[in-house]
């Protein structure tokens, strides 16, 4: 029997038995490559020292039973979860309530390197939300659920999606722990009173019989209620992570096996009153922060963000409605770029679907009549006719947005500052409290377990793991009052960096409006018209919709063959007929027709030309006047006292000279800019040192807007936005963009004072702590009030700043 235990092999990572020694890094040896990557990961990140105290590899963690999730086995059951499936690659999205803490978010952002079938994972931590992309042929959505169960955070799956069911069932168990707690430390205290008072003359009857009392009364309190904290330590620690629980554990735990001993002993009556006041006020500060975040909590919801519209076909009709009022059954009409918001089946129309949106892979998927297309996904061909089968789910096109295709390659300073603050924090802290407990062990071993205990309790990091997500996600709430709509909070940061400004001039500064569309040439038989329309029916260019308005014709036609060049013009086959529209080059080969149109641009230089061609045969052109949007010169005049202004306009010089009048410098102005062209500007300038924001209308110059620090499309309708964009910015709104500048800014500063607050708290806590001025129940109750206090304050300053700067009604 001592043979086999001397060659029994162990996992350093897990503690399961090894069948051999091969897989190992120096003298650990590990059962599996998915324990030792995982070890290495932890090593990498410096979270293995914090443990080198327990050298105990033979505990396992709960081994979690294939069959707790064999019902992931069932196929309509997977489809019921699964956000999005295509290919090798599925998307979805779970419920972690588990996560409390930086130290959580680091380790589930970072599955994939625990799993190669994982290929991203990202974490909405207000929200206790984790989305998972996997290539569900290298891991299925059972061993993915699994996975999580393994490092400790197993997702609450609910198929009836009533979440609200699981959050009250929570709350009424941690009521129950305060319950529970507080009946204990009332009366622990009451049997408690003989002993404050009786000066050393109490009879050891009744001395004994108190203090066993005590120790019943404290063992619910310690194995029910403090389970609240110990729980989420263990599994931290079985997966060689350090939380924010596991100090407030350890100081329970010396507490508890203090007074166990003092009593059982017979040489004191322990801290029982203590140790249950802790557990009591450290729940009930649990609970205050739960009830202030619910009611301060700014998280978009469904309704309350971006207004997307979609176009729905009724009674032969073509109306937009905005996607809340979208419903099962619902015939919708899709053009070229424009989002599927909902799960659909085409039923009209040939479907080239772009899901680069959802899955990162941009090569485009052929669907036919009949064949299902996820929401998310991007028309590239002509207008198609699709009917909803599931609710549409704004919030899921929200997270598309925020995915990381579409992000910036920046990293916020506050995460960075966070990130630093909790790889290090609980190790600084036990330290401390280590070396408070020494320094005082030489006068009073009951003040150095109080100063312990309080070291351990009084310190928080969460105060300032706490104001950026307040601070930001009311400053977004703030802004989407005023219809401009930021994907994230990481773009505040970056508009608040913004020294440099490129404004696109169709669609963004200029709004051609309907009245101001003249045709010049051959006149247009109604046939012709109709030709026209059903062409410009397929694209989402401002220009053709204000044509598909102004013709009056209601027949539509099928188009093929249809395609539309970015910045350019859009061709088609519409009933036999070769349609085609766009600049001059474009329509005709020559940058303008002929003699005749050369005046014209001479003549009426504030406008926009559409070229129009039947056949090969030049028809004539379509005139829209140039308007400005209302208040642009006031606008430009503000942002020029402290930004760099350029424009950048696909247009020609026609407009110079109106333009002039907003901009100082005609070198300012560039005309005749392509897409790329747009594109290699915004590099240039960045190239040079600068934080540009870019401003345009998401069409055709998506590609400067991604590649920009902060891009803006800025739109009258938000059905066709890009995801290349940092926000949305409806048209009506323009004239409010300098208070939005100027407002991201004192954003930032206000979580610049919270974190001063917090770590001042922190600073002056610690500080009475070691000099055994403050006691654990003392600490237990400052201990959320600090972090309520930075919430509180970071919210209500950036209300009470929004007020004066005219962002929110009084």
């Amino acid at each position: 029997m001592s043979e086999q235990l001397k060659t029994k092999l162990i996992c350093y990572h897990c503690g399961d038995e090894c069948g051999d020694d091969s897989i190992r890094i120096d003298d650990k040896i590990f059962c599996c490559n998915g324990c030792k990557t995982v070890y290495e990961i932890l090593d990498e990140n410096r979270l293995c020292n914090y443990y080198d105290f327990e050298k105990n590899p033979g505990i396992s963690p709960d081994s979690v039973s294939p069959s707790k999730f064999g019902y992931l086995d069932d196929v309509e059951t997977v489809k019921q979860l699964i956000d999005f499936s295509e290919g090798d690659i599925s998307k979805v999205t779970f419920d972690i309530p588990q996560m409390h803490c930086s130290s959580c978010i680091w380790l589930l952002e970072n599955l994939y390197k625990l799993n190669s079938g994982v290929v991203r994972s990202q974490v909405d931590f207000l929200k206790k939300k984790l989305s998972v992309t996997f290539n569900h042929n290298k891991i299925t959505l059972k061993e993915l659920v699994q996975l999580l169960a393994t490092i400790g955070y197993e997702p609450q799956i609910l198929l009836d999606t009533r979440d609200e069911t699981h959050d009250d069932k929570r709350k009424k168990t941690l009521y129950y722990r305060i319950g529970i707690a507080g009946f204990a430390f009332g009366n622990i205290m009451l049997f408690s009173l003989p002993e404050y008072f009786s000066t050393g003359s109490l009879d050891s009857f009744y001395g004994k019989l108190f203090s066993y009392l005590n120790l019943i009364l404290a063992l619910p309190v310690f194995f029910y209620s403090g389970w609240e904290y110990f729980g989420s330590a263990i599994k931290g620690l079985r997966k060689k992570i350090i939380n924010i629980d596991f100090p407030i554990s350890l100081g329970i735990l010396v507490l508890f096996i203090r007074s166990s001993y003092e009593i059982l002993s017979g040489t004191g009556a322990g801290y029982f009153d203590s140790l249950s006041g802790l557990v009591f006020f450290l729940l009930l500060g649990k609970l205050f922060q739960e009830k202030t975040y619910d009611r301060l909590n700014f998280e978009r919801t469904y309704k309350s963000y971006f207004p997307l519209s979609t176009t729905i076909k009724k009674d032969g009709k073509e109306i937009s409605i905005p996607i809340s009022k979208l419903s099962v059954g619902n015939r919708i009409v899709i053009r070229q770029n424009e989002i599927i918001p909902a799960d659909s089946i085409l039923f009209n129309g040939e479907g080239k679907i772009d899901y680069s949106f959802v899955t990162g892979e941009s090569k485009p998927v052929e669907k036919v009549s009949g064949e299902m297309i996820y929401a998310g996904g991007r028309q590239l061909g002509g207008a198609i006719e699709l009917e909803v089968i599931k609710e549409v789910s704004q919030s899921y096109l929200t997270q598309l947005w925020n995915d990381d295709n579409y992000s910036k390659n920046t990293q916020s300073e506050f995460t960075k500052i966070s990130n630093v603050v909790s790889k290090y924090f609980t190790a600084v802290i036990l330290l401390i409290a280590i070396g408070a407990a020494l320094f005082w062990m030489q006068q009073s071993t009951a003040m150095a377990i109080s100063v312990f205990t309080a070291v351990l309790i009084i310190a928080c990091p969460c105060a300032l793991a706490l104001s950026t997500p307040f601070t930001l996600g009311n400053t977004l709430r703030i802004f989407g009052r005023n219809k401009f709509y930021m994907k994230n909070a990481a773009a505040i940061e970056e508009l608040a960096k913004v020294d440099t400004i490129v404004f696109d001039k169709t669609g963004t500064l200029t709004k051609p409006g309907k009245s101001d569309l003249f045709f010049h040439g051959k006149v247009l038989s109604p046939f012709e018209q109709k030709l026209v329309k059903s062409l410009v029916r397929n694209s989402v260019h401002p220009l053709s919709k204000k044509i598909y308005d102004a013709l009056q014709e209601d027949e539509i036609f099928p188009v093929t063959g249809f395609r539309e060049e970015t910045g350019l013009g859009l061709e088609g086959v519409v009933f036999g007929r070769k349609v085609k529209m766009g600049s001059a080059k474009y329509v005709t080969g020559n940058s303008v027709s002929n003699k005749a149109d050369k005046e014209r641009n001479q003549s009426s230089p504030a406008s926009t030309k559409v070229y129009l061609s039947i056949d090969g045969e030049q028809t004539g052109y379509f005139e829209l006047s140039n308007s400005y949007r209302e208040g642009v010169g006031k606008v430009i005049g503000s942002l020029k006292k402290k930004y760099k202004l350029f424009l950048l306009s696909g247009d020609n010089e026609g407009e110079k000279e109106n333009l002039l009048r907003y901009f100082d410098d005609e070198k300012q102005l560039r005309f005749n800019q392509a897409p790329v062209d747009k594109l290699e500007y915004i590099k240039t300038l960045q190239s040079q040192g600068r934080k540009v924001l870019m401003i345009g209308d998401g069409l055709n110059d998506a590609g400067a807007l991604k590649q920009s620090d902060v891009g803006i499309a800025v739109t009258e309708e938000t059905g066709a936005f890009s995801p290349a964009s940092d926000a949305i910015l409806s048209a009506d709104r323009l004239n409010v963009l300098p208070e939005f500048l100027k407002f991201s800014g004192t954003s930032i500063n206000i979580i610049f004072i919270s974190f001063a607050i917090s770590f001042l708290y922190n600073l002056i806590g610690l500080g009475f702590a070691v000099q055994g001025l403050l006691s654990p129940i003392v600490a237990a109750i400052l201990m959320p009030v600090s972090s309520i206090s930075v919430v509180v304050f970071s919210t209500v300053v950036t209300n009470i700043l929004a007020r004066r700067r005219g962002l929110l009604s009084r």
